[in-house]
C-alpha cells in the first residue's frame, strides 16, 4: 500500500535515454521554436565544428543520408537532445533532485550536473564514437529474461551489456556471436530482438579501441557533481572521486549499464527513506526520445503503488513537428499539475 499523500513541493528526477532510443528527427519539432532547447542544441553543434554542422543537417533532414543507427550519428544526437531537453526542464523551473542516464545518457546527466561543460561532454562523446568505429562489427540484443536466465548463453564474446529491468536484459558482442546466441535463446523459448545499434556498446570487445580515451577525458575539466547523479555503472550516486577520474569515464562505454539497480536505488532513496516524510510528490521525467525508460520506470513496485508520476517529454515514435510540440505541451501541463516549477528557473551548470 502507498503511504499518505506527499505534502511538500514536487521533486523531479530526470531519466536520460541512450543507444536504441533514437529515431529520425527526434525533438526536431522543438528546434527554432523553443529558444532554450535551440540554444542548447546549437551550443553542441557549434562546439563540434564541421562534425556539428553535419550532425545538425542530418538531424533536421527528412531523409538523412546516414542511417540513424550509426553510432557516429546516434550517440552525439542522443547526448545533444537529452542535454537540451534537460536544460529546457531547468528553464521551466524544475531543480532535479536526481539524474539517471542510460548509456550515453549518463554523459548528458553528468553535463547537467556540472561534471563537464556541455561542449566538453559533446566532444568526449564524439571522441569515443570515433574510437569504437574500429571495433569489430557488433551489436546488442534485448532479451525478455533475467540475468540468471541468460547466464548459460554468455561467453568471452557475448556479455551482459545492460540490466534494464528484472526480466529485460541486453546482451552485447560481435554480430556473428550475437546471432548464434539469438538462435539458442529462441530454441529455449526466450524472446529476443536486436537493439538499434551497430556497435557492441557496454562490452569488453570495445576495450582495445578505447585505450586512448582516458587521455581525452583527462584533457578536459571535471568537477564534482553539483546535482545527484545515479550512475548506471555503479547503481549508486556518482561520487566526487569517480567524477574526477578519467578512467571512470573512459571505461563507461564498455561497462554494463545497471539501469534497473540504479533506478531502484534512486526510488528507494527518494521514496522509502525514513527521512522522506513530508517530501513532495516525485515526478520522473524522461528527457529524450522514445518512452522506453518511462515504460521501465512504471513497472517498478514503488511507482506502481503510486509513489511517483512518470512524464515523458517526447512522443514514443517518429512523428510530425506538431507531435513533438504537443508532447512537450502535455508534459509541461503534467509538471505544472504536479506542482513543478511555479515560475522559477533552475540554474544551468553545464
Amino acid at each position: 500500500m502507498a503511504g499518505p499523500p506527499p505534502d511538500g513541493p514536487a521533486r523531479v528526477a530526470l531519466l536520460l535515454p541512450g543507444q536504441g532510443a533514437q529515431y529520425p528527427r527526434m525533438a526536431a519539432g522543438l528546434y527554432d521554436v523553443e529558444p532554450v532547447f535551440t540554444a542548447a542544441m546549437d551550443e553542441v553543434f557549434d562546439a563540434l565544428g564541421a562534425t556539428g554542422r553535419a550532425l545538425r543537417r542530418d538531424w533536421l533532414a527528412a531523409d538523412p543520408p546516414r542511417p540513424l543507427d550509426d553510432a557516429a550519428l546516434a550517440q552525439p544526437l542522443l547526448f545533444a537532445v537529452g542535454h537540451a531537453l534537460g536544460r529546457l526542464v531547468l528553464d521551466r523551473g524544475a531543480e532535479p533532485v536526481a539524474l539517471l542516464g542510460h548509456s550515453v545518457g549518463e554523459m548528458a546527466a553528468a553535463a547537467l550536473a556540472g561534471v563537464f561543460s556541455g561542449a566538453d561532454a559533446a566532444r568526449l562523446v564524439v571522441d569515443r564514437v570515433r574510437r569504437v568505429a574500429g571495433a569489430p562489427a557488433g551489436g546488442m540484443l534485448a532479451v525478455a529474461a533475467s540475468v540468471a536466465q541468460v547466464e548459460p548463453y554468455l561467453g568471452p564474446d557475448v556479455t551482459v551489456g545492460a540490466v534494464n529491468a528484472p526480466r529485460h536484459t541486453v546482451l552485447a558482442g560481435p554480430r556473428a556471436a550475437l546471432d548464434a546466441v539469438a538462435e539458442q535463446l529462441d530454441a529455449a523459448g526466450l524472446t529476443s530482438r536486436p537493439v538499434a545499434s551497430g556497435t557492441a556498446f557496454h562490452s569488453p570487445v570495445l576495450g582495445p579501441c578505447l585505450e586512448g580515451s582516458r587521455d581525452a577525458v583527462a584533457a578536459v575539466p571535471r568537477r564534482a557533481p553539483l546535482r545527484t547523479v545515479y550512475s548506471g555503472r555503479t547503481a549508486a550516486p556518482l561520487r566526487a572521486d569517480e567524477a574526477a577520474d578519467p578512467g571512470f569515464w573512459a571505461a563507461q562505454p564498455m561497462a554494463p549499464v545497471l539501469f534497473w539497480p540504479a533506478l531502484d536505488a534512486l526510488l528507494n532513496a527518494l521514496l522509502d527513506a525514513p527521512d522522506g516524510a513530508g517530501a513532495g510528490p516525485l515526478v520522473l521525467v524522461e528527457a529524450g526520445p522514445g518512452r522506453t525508460l518511462s515504460s521501465i520506470a512504471r513497472r517498478h513496485p514503488l511507482v506502481r503503488r503510486g509513489g511517483a508520476v512518470v512524464v515523458p517529454l517526447l512522443p514514443g515514435r517518429p512523428g510530425s513537428a506538431d507531435a513533438d510540440r504537443e508532447a512537450l505541451a502535455e508534459a509541461v501541463a503534467a509538471l505544472r499539475a504536479a506542482g513543478v516549477g511555479e515560475g522559477r528557473t533552475a540554474p544551468v551548470l553545464s
